[in-house]
């Protein structure tokens, strides 16, 4: 049995993913960095140390996901730790690269089904998915912990707010986040009596390539509350969602 703890996570061969990773394994965690390509997992895996493990990992790909989870269990046969911070803001564009207007790529009024799909495959059902097939694994740990990351532009509650200048409902992305937040909620409800705790983190507008880079967040900051989630204690809480100045709002 593998006597240090074990975190997995997913989307984490770059930017806040990659944040997260590098700092769990400076707190001792051996870190498996999930990438939908093995090869850049590897790469990213170099730059944290010798207990960070690349794991080849398509939360929208059900093989993929029983492999990564029968991987983890052949070799360190429990999982403490899952972050599932894996997420798109867009369907793949023709060629690649960023929406030239992002805008309307996720408004609701002129998006594509198919571009809805794209982005709910990942940010929904792969969260469900991946969290559903670690499960076994969680239980053999003994103090599970799952965190989701989240987002301001999903909160309901401060997107309703008429007297907040800042609310930015940005359709396609932030309902998919919306609806995460909720399936973050009933496997919190539901994984309450066996001790594995779920939060939501929320990294804030963080400078990443999921925003062209835009955000005036550092990937260091984006990474904080989601790296404090996944470390907390046995009296620590469950069912919340917070960023690193506090809760945020639902």
């Amino acid at each position: 049995m593998h006597d240090k703890p074990v975190a997995l996570v997913t989307g984490a061969n770059k930017g806040i993913g990659l944040e997260i990773a590098r700092g769990l394994a400076a707190h001792g965690l051996t870190v498996l960095v999930g990438s939908r390509e093995l090869e850049r997992g590897k790469a990213a895996a170099r730059t944290i140390g010798p207990h960070a493990h690349a794991v080849q990992l398509d939360v929208t790909d059900a093989a993929s996901i029983a492999a990564a989870a029968d991987r983890i269990g052949g070799e360190f046969g429990r999982l403490d730790v899952l972050v599932n911070n894996a997420g798109i803001s867009h369907a793949a564009q023709p060629g690649g690269g960023f929406p030239h207007d992002v805008m309307r790529a996720n408004a609701l009024t002129s998006a594509s089904l198919d571009d809805v799909r794209a982005v709910w495959e990942t940010n929904v059902f792969g969260l469900i998915a991946v969290t559903q097939a670690m499960l076994p694994l969680l239980r053999a740990a003994p103090a599970a912990r799952i965190v989701n990351m989240g987002s301001t532009g999903g909160s309901l509650a401060w997107n309703a707010d008429p007297a907040n200048p800042h609310r930015a409902m940005f359709g396609n992305y932030s309902t998919s986040k919306s609806a995460a937040h909720a399936v973050s909620l009933a496997f919190a409800f539901a994984l309450e009596q066996e001790g594995i705790k779920v939060n939501i983190a929320c990294p804030g507008h963080t400078a990443t390539a999921l925003n062209n880079f835009s955000g005036a967040r550092t990937v260091e900051q984006g990474a904080r509350e989601a790296i404090r989630l996944a470390l907390i204690g046995a009296d620590g809480p469950s069912a919340t969602f917070s960023d690193d100045a506090g809760p945020v709002a639902w």
